[in-house]
């Protein structure tokens, strides 16, 4: 907002006068927050600090130690820079100690070789001073605009962030408290190089005030918090001192992302955002950049080095084949309890929500036992969720993070499989769902589909039709492995009832069901079935027609 005393300097009104800087060439950067015209060497009491002072030195002393006492009084007051014009009493050049203690303060000292009307400079100066003045008064009115827009209109952190970019041109990262990025815009930069060590590098920044300026690593921190909780921190990526706009466009956008996160509250947190994109990439990118590590990174969870494991919670099935409790804020719920039983365990992860459950990436350190590390994780998870237990599923343990998007995959098919399985385990792995999983691998396959129902096309129509419930009799048929007596019981129905409708599925079928092949056959197409079309269980008091 103000001009340098170089800047100052360089205006025509100045440059005819000839200037000279004869000493303090290093505080030319200072900024000047005023002209000021003074005659008379006692005034540094009068100024304020930011004042550049033009003199004729008519009042100024000749001896030495008065000359380096005006000097050091201007310095110690702040002043920008003192201009003197060598015409009335010193028309050579300036006095040796004048000169000295300026050099000694960092004092601009500059001489004007001609009369120089002191009048038409500090109008020039001032006018410029007020005109930037006013310019950021209407900055700051339009980047108040702005944020309240964005305010009203709930706009995400990634909205906010991207205008926070706009207007300053700098880089910008929003991060939590525990110094792990949620969002940022890198600003036309390298993310890679703005996120790589960020925890490390965050954690020694501390400005002691709601928003400061950090010298040493070029950071503006403004906190980000609402009725007396904070719970991040907004930082502007900047080398320099940054204009108090800046600071204003950090401020407005601090308050809409407290504001967003109060009004959000039902919803994931940015945490769970965060990791959710990062996830989402992964399983997008067979060959993740280096960009995305940096990102992984920033959020506490480094992936290059360290063992990774793909794992997938899912509350469990009820009687209708559906997804149990499977809402928001169960999910949110589950999605906690993840993040707490890692916490717990001292490993790092990514976790996040999707449409069926939680998927997670765990980061090991290599020396880690990660059986041992991962059934630790899934007690608690099933500790916190006693009341609606689930299945927790994890995949093969990789070493490279070009292997995560194997190991989530894994996961989600196997939880898919164990959902579907019934089998109470801690830990569901890839070779516990068998055959079950092979399907699920194999689900996307048309081939499949069409197997199945050339299986069962026959028996499904007869059930559209008449209402009959001959798949499910075959279903109890398979998973009792032939045994006529133990399918009859758990299908809830006499004996010859069932065996009724046995006779009705070979007839319809053409095939005899004591042949082991036509059995697997039969009972591998329910399978591959219930990946496309789940179909209804019987409840278990209806009896089979």
């Amino acid at each position: 907002m103000y001009p340098t005393v170089a800047e100052v300097l360089a205006l025509p009104v100045l440059r005819q006068g000839r200037p000279h800087v004869v000493a303090g060439a290093a505080g030319l950067d200072a900024p000047v927050r005023w002209a000021h015209v003074a005659e008379v060497a006692d005034i540094a009491h009068l100024l304020r600090g930011g004042e550049l002072v033009l003199t004729t030195g008519v009042a100024l002393p000749d001896d030495g130690p008065a000359l380096a006492r005006y000097v050091a009084d201007l310095a110690g007051v702040g002043a920008a820079g003192v201009v003197v014009e060598l015409v009335r009493h010193w028309s050579d050049k300036l006095p040796a100690a004048l000169v000295d203690a300026a050099e000694e303060h960092g004092l601009p000292l500059v001489t004007l070789s001609r009369e120089t009307r002191f009048v038409s400079v500090t109008e020039a100066v001032n006018g410029q001073i007020v005109d930037a003045q006013v310019a950021e008064l209407r900055a700051a009115e339009r980047v108040h605009e702005t944020f309240t827009a964005l305010t009203v209109a709930g706009a995400e952190p990634g909205v906010v962030l991207g205008e926070v970019a706009r207007l300053t041109e700098q880089p910008v990262v929003l991060e939590t408290l525990s110094h792990e990025v949620l969002a940022y815009d890198a600003a036309g930069t390298d993310p890679a190089e703005l996120l790589t060590g960020w925890p490390s590098r965050s954690r020694v920044v501390q400005v002691g005030e709601r928003t400061g300026y950090h010298p040493g690593s070029g950071w503006l921190v403004t906190v980000v918090g609402a009725r007396g909780h904070d719970w991040g921190r907004l930082i502007l990526v900047c080398a320099d001192q940054p204009p108090h706009r800046h600071r204003v466009v950090a401020e407005r956008a601090a308050s809409a992302l407290a504001v967003h996160r109060l009004v959000a509250k039902d919803s994931d947190g940015l945490e769970r955002q965060a990791h959710r994109a990062v996830l989402a990439e992964l399983l997008a990118s067979p060959a993740p950049t280096a960009e995305l590590l940096a990102r992984a990174s920033a959020l506490a969870v480094p992936l290059p080095g360290r063992q990774l494991v793909g794992l997938a919670v899912r509350p469990r099935l009820t009687g209708t084949g559906r997804p149990a409790l499977s809402t928001p804020p169960v999910l949110r719920e589950l999605a906690e309890a993840t993040v707490l039983a890692a916490r717990r365990a001292k490993v790092s992860a990514l976790v996040a929500t999707d449409d069926l459950g939680v998927r997670a990436l765990i980061a090991l350190s290599p020396e880690a036992n990660a059986d041992a590390v991962l059934h630790r994780l899934a007690t608690d998870v099933h500790e916190a969720r006693g009341s609606a237990p689930g299945v927790l599923a994890v995949g093969t343990t990789v070493a490279s993070p070009a292997e995560a998007r194997r190991t989530l995959l894994e996961a989600s098919q196997v939880a898919a499989a164990a959902l579907g399985a019934g089998a109470e385990r801690v830990v569901h792995r890839l070779s516990d769902v068998r055959l079950r999983g092979l399907l699920h691998l194999l689900s996307g396959d048309e081939r499949v589909t069409a197997f199945a129902f050339r299986e069962l096309g026959p028996l499904l129509q007869r059930d559209a039709a008449s209402g009959s419930r001959l798949v499910q009799a075959l279903r109890h048929y398979c998973e009792q492995g032939g045994n006529k007596s133990a399918a009859a019981a758990a299908a809830h129905t006499s004996r010859t009832a069932y065996y009724q409708q046995l006779a009705r599925i070979e007839q319809v079928l053409g095939v005899r069901l004591e042949d082991p092949e036509s059995m697997l056959s039969l009972y591998v197409a329910l399978l591959a079935w219930d990946l496309t079309r789940p179909s209804e269980e019987d409840s278990p008091g209806r009896a089979v027609q």
